[in-house]
C-alpha cells in the first residue's frame, strides 16, 4: 500500500496519470461544480441502525449535508461482514457519488478470513480519511456472577461452557474485541454473531446474552443507568464519562489495547480532486461543533488525515490484526 497513491490498482493508476498529464485548468474543469446541487451523494454503511458504526456514520454525514448543500444520504447495507457492501461500492463509478465507510472488520481483518471476496481492499478502494476511534468497552449483563474482569475470566473457567457473547457480525469490531481478550486472558466464552449491534443488544439487555462489547455510543447510556455491568474499557487510560470503570490493562493485562475505528473510502479511480474536496469537508465535519461535543460525550478521538496518513494507518491495523486473526482462528460466516 504506498502512502503517496493509497490505492494502486490499474484504473487508479491510469486516472492519475492522466492527471499528470493534463494542463490544472482541465483536470479541475472535469469536476468544476462537485457535487452537484441536487445530486445525492450516497454513503453506504454496512451494518445495521442502531450500532456505533450507524451513529457515527449519520453523525458525520448530516454534517456534509450542511457543507455541501446537498444530501449526503446513509444507506445501511448491512450482512455477509460487509462483503456485499464492499463489492457493491467497488463496482460503482467512481465519481465521488457513492461511499463506503471504512472499519477495522472490513478493511483489517476480511482481508484474512475471505479468501476471495471479489475485491480487494489495498487496491479497489480510495481512503479519503478517518473519522474517529472510539473505545471499545466490555460489558455484562447485571445477571452474570462477576463484577470485575478478574471474577469474569475465573468465572468462565469454572463455568467454560456457561457464558456466552454477542457481536454485531463476524468480523465485527466487538467480536475482534472479545476474541482479543481472550487470547490474552484466557477467557471462555461461546461467540454468537448477530446481524448488528441493535439486535445484540436486545438481547443482551433481556438477559439472553451474556457478554458483549462495543463502542461508548451504543453502551455508555446503560451503564450508566445500570441495565448493563462495565468490565472493562479497551483504552491505556480511564474514560473521563466513566471514570469508575478501569482499562483491561490496569486489571492485570498491561499492554492490551483495543479501540474501534471508522472512516470513508470511495472506489478506486475517484478523481484526486474529488478525493481532496471530500478529505477537507470531512475535516470541517468533524471540527464543527456539534461533532466535537458529541465526540467528546464518548470520549471518541476524532481523526481528519490525510488520504496517505489513513492508507498508512490501515496498513499498520492489518499489520496488527492479522496475527490475532490467525491465533483466535477467526473464519468467514
Amino acid at each position: 500500500m504506498s502512502h503517496s497513491l493509497p490505492s494502486l490498482n490499474r484504473r487508479s493508476l491510469l486516472g492519475a496519470g492522466l492527471a499528470c498529464a493534463l494542463p490544472a485548468t482541465i483536470v479541475h474543469a472535469q469536476n468544476p461544480n462537485w457535487p452537484s446541487k441536487g445530486r445525492t451523494v450516497k454513503f453506504i454503511v454496512p451494518f445495521v441502525p442502531g450500532g456505533t458504526s450507524d451513529i457515527v456514520g449519520r453523525t458525520v454525514a448530516h454534517e456534509l449535508t450542511r457543507i455541501f448543500g446537498t444530501t449526503v444520504m446513509v444507506e445501511n447495507k448491512a450482512g455477509g461482514g460487509g462483503v456485499p457492501a464492499m463489492l457493491d461500492v467497488a463496482r460503482s463509478p467512481a465519481d465521488g457519488y457513492t461511499l463506503i465507510q471504512a472499519h477495522v472488520g472490513s478493511m483489517a481483518v476480511n482481508p484474512f478470513i475471505y479468501s476471495n471476496p471479489g475485491y480487494d481492499v489495498n487496491k479497489d478502494f480510495v481512503p479519503v480519511t478517518l473519522f474517529v476511534k472510539v473505545p471499545s468497552l466490555f460489558v455484562t449483563h447485571p445477571s452474570v456472577p462477576a463484577k470485575s474482569l478478574k471474577e469474569l475470566i475465573e468465572y468462565s473457567k469454572q463455568n467454560p461452557t456457561m457464558l456466552n457473547y454477542a457481536s454485531a457480525g463476524n468480523a465485527s469490531a466487538g467480536h475482534l474485541a472479545i476474541e482479543y481478550l481472550k487470547l490474552t486472558t484466557g477467557l471462555k466464552a461461546t461467540h454468537i454473531p448477530y446481524r448488528g449491534t441493535g439486535p445484540a443488544l436486545n438481547d443482551l439487555l433481556a438477559g439472553r446474552i451474556h457478554l458483549f462489547s462495543a463502542g461508548t455510543p451504543a453502551l455508555a447510556k446503560h451503564i450508566k443507568k445500570g441495565s448493563l455491568r462495565g468490565i472493562a474499557t479497551g483504552t491505556k487510560q480511564r474514560l473521563p464519562s466513566l471514570p469508575d470503570m478501569p482499562t483491561v490493562a490496569e486489571s492485570g493485562y498491561p499492554g492490551f489495547e483495543s479501540v474501534q475505528w471508522y472512516g470513508m473510502l470511495a472506489p478506486a479511480g475517484t478523481p484526486p480532486e474529488v478525493v481532496q474536496r471530500l478529505q477537507e469537508a470531512c475535516v470541517t465535519a468533524l471540527k464543527s461543533p456539534e461533532v466535537v461535543a458529541r465526540f467528546k460525550e464518548e470520549d471518541a478521538v476524532a481523526g481528519g488525515e490525510t488520504p496517505a496518513q489513513f492508507a498508512a494507518f490501515i496498513q499498520a491495523e492489518q499489520n496488527r490484526w492479522k496475527d490475532i486473526v490467525a491465533k483466535a482462528g477467526i473464519r468467514a460466516d
